[in-house]
């Protein structure tokens, strides 16, 4: 590989693509309130997702630069460009704040406010990098509100008004993800977790089991109400908003199977890879946009 390609490689890596699947939350607003069959929700839409994809990668860069000693020392992240020297750190500074700048742009093309919320993630995305992902609990909410402000993004872009039962499963379902992913971490370090993340160490795997239940419980009474909500609304002698709680549930419960098998710690690839949540979600994303929108 030519020293072309290989810098290529290092920077494309860096961005994490695979991690653009979390900005799909950006159509989950304006999709659930049924707005996603006009032309100009959608592409409305689609700046954000962009603008969403280019600020988070530009959070990568200035988050592999802080961690590039802890990077060395975790078992899987040594691999990283930054971390094993295919990337310079002040490359990798320049092209993180232009990805951060062209994110904010690109997402106030359609309003300034939805602009303004990628700002606030970026902001919170590297205040976490910096400091808060040392404080326990706080870097926990700080992760679960990187989703939370996804959604929101993408109704204030559309001026799609959100129900509080699908911001509260937004968020609860956000922090399940995020608790699980540190119990996946705390299992697979075990002793040494507290070398590559300080907070780790004021976990214990009964702790996180509790928290997962709690924000599990939390998601899924969050989702029935909303499901219930919906259904009110609707014209269709079949409850496909009720019917959807079912697939919703399964991968609630898959996904915590999936964690006790000692998977867990890259989200992004359960929801990609395992054939139970591909195919819970394809039932349940059936259920519902026939629900929404063919009735």
């Amino acid at each position: 590989m030519t020293k072309e390609r290989s810098l290529l490689h290092a920077v494309v890596s860096t961005t994490r693509p695979r991690q653009w699947l979390k900005n799909v939350l950006v159509f989950a607003g304006p999709a659930a309130a049924g707005g996603l069959d006009a032309w100009s929700n959608v592409s409305t839409s689609l700046w954000v997702f962009v603008g969403f994809c280019a600020a988070a990668s530009g959070t990568y860069f200035i988050n592999d630069i802080v961690d590039v000693e802890n990077d060395r020392r975790h078992p899987s992240k040594k691999g990283r460009a930054i971390a094993a020297g295919q990337l310079s750190v002040s490359l990798g500074a320049v092209l993180g704040v232009a990805l951060l700048c062209l994110g904010v742009a690109l997402a106030s093309v359609p309003r300034w406010q939805s602009g303004s919320l990628v700002a606030l993630y970026a902001l919170l995305t590297v205040s976490y990098s910096v400091v808060l992902k040392n404080i326990p609990l706080v870097e926990l909410a700080v992760i679960a509100s990187g989703f939370v402000l996804r959604a929101m993004a993408g109704a204030t872009g559309t001026e799609t008004p959100m129900s509080t039962w699908f911001l509260l499963s937004i968020t609860f379902g956000s922090l399940f993800v995020a608790s699980g992913k540190r119990f996946a971490e705390l299992l697979e370090l075990g002793e040494r977790s507290g070398e590559t993340r300080a907070a780790l160490s004021s976990y214990t795997l009964t702790y996180l089991r509790q928290l997962i239940v709690f924000s599990c419980t939390a998601t899924a009474i969050a989702y029935f109400l909303w499901a219930f909500e919906n259904a009110a609304d609707a014209a269709s002698s079949i409850p496909y908003h009720e019917l959807s709680i079912i697939p919703m549930v399964l991968a609630l419960l898959r996904y915590l199977m999936v964690l006790e098998s000692g998977k867990g710690g890259a989200p992004e690839d359960v929801f990609i890879k395992d054939w139970g949540m591909r195919i819970y979600a394809s039932v349940w994303l059936l259920l519902y946009v026939v629900g929404v929108y063919a009735t």
